[in-house]
């Protein structure tokens, strides 16, 4: 895959994400977004990469969001005004693990993005919010539904209805990060989650997301109605990997994953 303004590298089951245009700190403009995409569904479609880190280039931002003088020199008023114009920024339908390394700001559609990963983990330079309501606009690709789910109420609000930024250690206090680290230790730090994750059977990895994903909020009881039915679920429950884990236990022998 050819893209200009976002790195994409496989490197054995990890697939490295970099967001790339560091002289606009990483915003995502259409062109980027279209590249994002496509990135993702190749993370997700192909069968030899089980978890993903996203990152962005240099050491200042992880993305601040839309690019909002692209927008605003690009795009017309009737197109910024449309809804369904807004960008998506995360992963929506995949349901691999994929770990955010936050090196910078990671404000606007930058958290939105953050917020579509699983693990999170963010230098000490890193910096966390939603501006949106300063600008005149709503953080709609995920910000204001995820955040409230994500840490407290009063936190996420406090983020959301100020715009305010939080440090990393903040935002690590609220429960939104995992770990915090120095700035050249990121990376490494990601990559050691990464290995931790690759120990674990990738299609339990995935069933065990979707039932997040699709339980969340529902009460207990319907979502233990619903799991049974969930494509990932179906697939571990026929899946050879399935029959492995508990025969190399018996075994007294580390697990041969295949994801199939």
């Amino acid at each position: 895959m050819v893209t200009e303004y976002i790195k994409y590298e496989k490197r054995g089951r990890t697939a490295f994400v970099t967001l790339n245009r560091p002289q606009a700190l990483n915003s995502i403009h259409a062109p980027a977004l279209a590249e994002l995409r496509l990135i993702w569904q190749d993370f997700r479609d192909d069968p030899d990469l089980w978890v993903a880190i996203i990152t962005g280039t240099g050491d200042k931002a992880f993305c601040v969001g839309a690019d909002l003088k692209y927008r605003a020199e690009k795009e017309d008023e009737n197109t910024l005004r449309r809804s369904d114009t807004h960008p998506e920024y995360g992963s929506v339908g995949c349901y691999k693990p994929i770990i955010a390394a936050v090196n910078g700001y990671a404000i606007g559609g930058g958290l939105e993005l953050v917020l579509g990963c699983d693990i999170i983990i963010a230098s000490r330079q890193a910096r966390f919010g939603l501006p949106e309501a300063r600008r005149g606009l709503l953080a709609d690709a995920g910000g204001v539904i995820q955040l409230p789910r994500r840490i407290p109420y009063h936190m996420a609000m406090a983020m959301i209805l100020t715009g305010r930024m939080f440090t990393a250690d903040q935002a690590y206090q609220m429960g939104l990060v995992n770990e915090v680290v120095d700035g050249p230790d990121l990376m490494e730090t990601a990559i050691r989650w990464s290995d931790e994750i690759l120990e674990c059977a990738p299609l339990s990895l995935r069933a065990a997301k979707q039932v997040v994903m699709k339980t969340m909020g529902l009460p207990l009881d319907v979502g233990e109605n619903l799991i049974e039915s969930l494509s990932c679920v179906r697939d571990l429950r026929e899946s050879d990997d399935y029959v492995e884990g508990p025969k190399a236990f018996n075994e007294k022998r580390k697990p041969v994953w295949t994801g199939k």
